[in-house]
């Protein structure tokens, strides 16, 4: 797939890049990944008969070679090498204590036939098919109920040949929800990292129902027209931490996720503690961070900082509706650059596509308890849409220091939003135009933990204090 980009594009990101280098002092809470821990034990794909001619279908080597290896899950696990060439492969399942290693030359390919990805069941917190009633498809990487596993090599690459997914989609001549890339459901202590992943059929990585995972130093591309190809999709998750990514596909970049409607709120898993740092990207359809829209399991405890999004159609967005309940809390989102982007902050409650007709429409989400602070941008079309609900406002949301070159002459819509800002140009919705200083930084999400000021200081060296 080729990309272009003007000199502007290429300064604007390393001038980013320069950027987040000297604002992150701090030590990171993410553990670094150890892509190259030593295994004790350790075997090549192509002792299994596998053919790295990107026509040979070599599923039953990788299942075997994974097969084997897990005679050694209880001696320290094992490590399944992918060398040189392009193998091609149907879904296949991981195990626990492994590492899947790709060599920098090496591309895993998924396969053209829908039945090398077998059918599976719905996912209990979304009830259905997310596309289509009953089951979906499995991944192309797949596992479940596993401890220590890591995906990771050399920057080989993954690739979901995924156009024909895409137009079978647009066709609607499905059967059942199209397959992700990479999924890990009811799995602790995962690691993906120094990888490419192109060409997802539906969203690329899936974490659910997981804990401890890390996401670090990958790049994930598709077609900007491609359907929902988002990038990394944590999902009822808890203490998930991505780092120092490039995404560019054709929906969300990240989209934290909790369950749909009725069975999120039975299933009663929550996303919380997600770290997001140093990420770069773009789309034409999707946000460079959304929450939502399926979050009735609930989402808190975001934490979001270094983000350079470009030529995007929005920056951050909270997608909810009616009878989604849950709730979307304590959400920081800090040192945003934005170059060409529709739309910098978006609150939609109108995402209404229901799993079926059971759901509650009095389940009302709440919302509450969102800072976004240190935002530049340029070329951008709107600042904020930011609707809550009728009878149900989204409370204490909080914008700081934030600068946005705005093209329209309306750059802030606001309803059913209750808040307040400082130093944000142009300026915001009535909603919004209480200052947080010096009475509201308390209800502003983790601002109070950075006031270092006193009632007499003036604003200037109140900020300038952080």
């Amino acid at each position: 797939m080729k990309r272009s980009f003007s000199l502007v594009d290429v300064l604007l990101v390393l001038a980013f890049c320069g950027h987040i280098a000297w604002t992150v002092k701090a030590s990171s809470q993410c553990k670094q990944a150890l892509s190259r821990e030593i295994r004790p034990h350790s075997v090549a794909i192509t002792e299994f008969g596998a053919v790295g001619d990107g026509v040979t279908l070599n599923t039953k080597a990788f299942q075997n070679a994974i097969f084997y290896l897990n005679s050694f899950s209880d001696k320290g696990g094992a490590k399944l090498f992918v060398p040189a060439g392009r193998w091609l492969t149907g879904s296949f399942d991981l195990i626990s204590h492994l590492t899947l290693w790709l060599d920098k030359d090496a591309v895993i390919l998924g396969s053209n036939n829908p039945d090398d990805w077998p059918v599976v069941d719905p996912l209990p917190s979304y009830g259905r098919g997310v596309e289509l009633p009953g089951g979906r498809h499995r991944s192309l990487i797949y596992g479940r109920n596993l401890t220590d596993v890591i995906i990771t090599g050399d920057n080989g690459t993954i690739d979901g040949q995924g156009s024909v997914w895409w137009n079978w989609f647009q066709r609607k001549t499905l059967d059942y929800t199209r397959p992700h890339l990479v999924e890990l459901m009811n799995s602790t202590g995962v690691v993906i990292s120094n990888l490419t992943f192109l060409n997802s059929p539906f969203w690329t990585i899936h974490p659910v129902y997981c804990s401890h995972v890390i996401v670090q130093n990958v790049t994930i591309l598709a077609p900007l027209d491609s359907p929902n190809t988002d990038g990394i999709n944590p999902d009822s998750s808890n203490d998930v931490c991505i780092e120092d990514c490039y995404i560019s596909t054709g929906d969300d970049l990240i989209a934290i996720k909790s369950g749909w409607d009725e069975y999120g709120i039975s299933f009663a898993r929550p996303s919380t503690n997600i770290i997001i740092r140093r990420l770069i990207g773009h789309n034409r359809n999707g946000s460079g961070i959304a929450i939502g829209s399926e979050m009735s399991g609930g989402v808190s405890e975001v934490y979001a900082e270094n983000l350079y999004f470009f030529y995007s159609s929005t920056a951050i967005t909270i997608k909810t509706a009616r009878g989604r309940g849950g709730y979307v809390r304590n959400i920081y989102i800090l040192n945003v650059t934005l170059v060409g982007v529709d739309t910098a902050i978006r609150f939609d409650s109108t995402f209404s596509p229901h799993p079926d007709d059971f759901y509650d429409p009095n389940a009302l989400p709440v919302i509450e308890r969102i800072t976004i602070k240190d935002v530049i941008g340029n070329n951008i079309k709107v600042a904020g849409l930011l609707k809550g609900i009728e009878g149900d406002t989204f409370h204490h949301v909080c914008l700081l220091n934030i600068a946005l070159t705005v093209t329209s002459g309306s750059p802030w819509n606001c309803s059913h939003i209750q808040g307040y800002s400082a130093m944000v140009s142009p300026e915001t919705c009535e909603p919004l135009k209480e200052s947080i200083y010096p009475n509201h930084s308390s209800d502003c999400y983790h601002l109070s933990n950075h006031l270092r000021s006193s009632g007499n200081q003036n604003k200037g060296s109140w900020l300038h204090s952080w």
